[in-house]
């Protein structure tokens, strides 16, 4: 590929921006016209097409494309997240919210907590070790662990559940002999999440840009954390409330330190920086 195919023409970068914004409500300025350029290059080089332009010909045919739009979705999501990351929000977790949740459900029901956002699965895996530690401590105590994602890619990556030792390094080490397994190969810098906390997390592919989130049951949990910056105000707000709606009553929203619900009206009061708490009943 030359140079000149690699440049992404003003029509074509307009197009697919427009095409982002639509389908995953992700906004991206002119500013990030040579991020999105080497991020298609990736694309370009699966399918053997030789020029930016060709590629959005390919896109935008008169075919049906869907399933290239999801993998063009995939290519330029930004996708940043660690084990215990932000970590005030699991200690409020297994401090606060599990306590309060199992002195009024007991074992009548799992508690349910969805990771919104989940990328490579660190975050889920997070939770569940987390609560996993809490109800070994309360017998009794039952979760479950939803896990959604607009990017298939990633989330193959966390139903595989294989990260490098550095990624796992932000795990305290008890946790990392408990639930990490290491490769039978002993050059290898992998591990892998144990199949028994794997077992606890359902992933599911889910865009935020949908009417319906598909939640059978309200969350009693929901982490969005890191998620809300790539939206404009409006869609921020369109998202908050379908995710407010999706859950309990009395159950809490984990959002990103740099993310703010200010100004918005939304059926949520905050408790602590970056977390909210359903009110009573439904908006």
């Amino acid at each position: 590929m030359s140079a000149a195919d690699e440049i992404l023409a003003s029509r074509d970068f307009s197009r697919l921006t427009s095409l982002i914004y639509a389908e995953a409500g992700i906004r991206i300025g002119p500013e990030k016209k040579t991020m999105l350029e080497a991020r298609l290059k990736r694309r370009l080089r699966a399918l053997g097409i030789d020029s930016c332009a060709r590629y959005c010909d390919y896109l935008f045919s008169g075919d049906d494309r869907s399933e290239e739009t999801i993998r063009f979705i995939d290519v330029v999501t930004t996708n940043k997240t660690d084990f215990f990351r932000e970590p005030a929000h699991f200690a409020f977790l297994a401090g606060r919210a599990a306590p309060e949740w199992l002195a009024q459900w007991g074992s009548s029901r799992p508690m349910l907590v969805w990771s919104a956002g989940c990328s490579t699965g660190e975050e889920p895996y997070t939770l569940a070790m987390v609560l996993s530690e809490y109800g070994e401590a309360h017998p009794g105590f039952r979760f479950g662990i939803l896990a959604t994602d607009i990017s298939t890619a990633v989330l193959a990556r966390a139903e595989a559940g294989i990260y490098s030792a550095e990624n796992a390094e932000p795990i305290a080490a008890p946790l990392r002999r408990k639930y990490l397994m290491r490769s039978r190969d002993r050059t290898s810098t992998q591990v892998r999440v144990a199949p028994e906390l794997r077992r606890l997390v359902e992933f599911r592919r889910l865009n935020f840009m949908d009417t319906d989130y598909g939640v059978a049951e309200p969350a009693d949990a929901i982490f969005c954390r890191n998620v809300l910056i790539y939206f404009d105000r409006p869609t921020q707000e369109k998202i908050l409330r379908r995710l407010a709606e999706c859950l309990a009553p009395q159950g809490y929203l984990f959002v990103g330190h740099a993310e703010t619900l200010h100004d918005l009206r939304l059926p949520l009061v905050p408790v602590a920086p970056a977390l909210y708490r359903r009110l009573d009943g439904r908006s």
